[in-house]
């Protein structure tokens, strides 16, 4: 690789890192889908197109760059970034390294859909075993549940919370990420390849 072409994959993941660090800031709030502390936000997006333009490494590498700024006004001691960092590659490295092996519209999609089921099922783990616990340091897990049960009441325990809101959510939030990669990918094609 030429001094010029790994300037070019440092100016690009760069570039791809400060939109994602915006994108996450930009979160919002679907409370009629999950308690109002579960945000949508399109930072994925970012480093899906840095995972498929440079390879699933520098896809990573965005998710992490964002993460680091976002730690700088984290709420919650850094770790809603940690969980997010953890999601995120679960998402954009598979889908890149599928895409990597034979170069198509076709792969994009199956892997970036694949990558969209991995995350929404790993979160359910990370969030039970990671986040929510050090969550409940500041907020008790039974309040946290009765959030869940005002969308839904008879919901029962976390574990099931997960199931029902935080997987769908994640699995929704990776498909709009994926349609607009796919919408935006090729337009932005020769800056991101040049």
């Amino acid at each position: 690789m030429t001094h010029t072409h790994k300037t070019h994959k440092l100016a690009v993941t760069a570039m791809l890192s400060a939109v994602a660090t915006v994108l996450m800031m930009l979160e919002f709030p679907l409370p009629f889908l999950v308690p109002p502390f579960v945000k949508l936000d399109f930072s994925e997006l970012p480093a899906l197109l840095a995972s498929f333009s440079l390879g699933p490494l520098y896809g990573g590498a965005v998710c992490l760059i964002k993460n680091l700024f976002c730690c700088l006004r984290s709420t919650t001691g850094c770790v809603g970034e940690l969980g997010n960092f953890l999601l995120g590659i679960c998402f954009v490295m598979p889908a890149g390294w599928i895409y990597r092996r034979h170069k198509s519209r076709s792969r994009a999609l199956l892997g970036s859909v694949l990558g969209a089921v991995a995350m929404a099922l790993l979160s359910i783990p990370i969030n039970y075993f990671i986040t929510y616990p050090v969550y409940s340091a500041f907020m008790p897990i039974d309040a946290i549940i009765e959030m869940y049960q005002q969308i839904r009441p008879g919901v029962n325990g976390l574990l099931e919370c997960l199931v029902l809101f935080n997987a769908p959510f994640t699995l929704l939030k990776g498909a709009l990420d994926v349609v607009l990669c796919l919408l935006i990918y090729k337009p932005l094609s020769p800056l991101l390849h040049r």
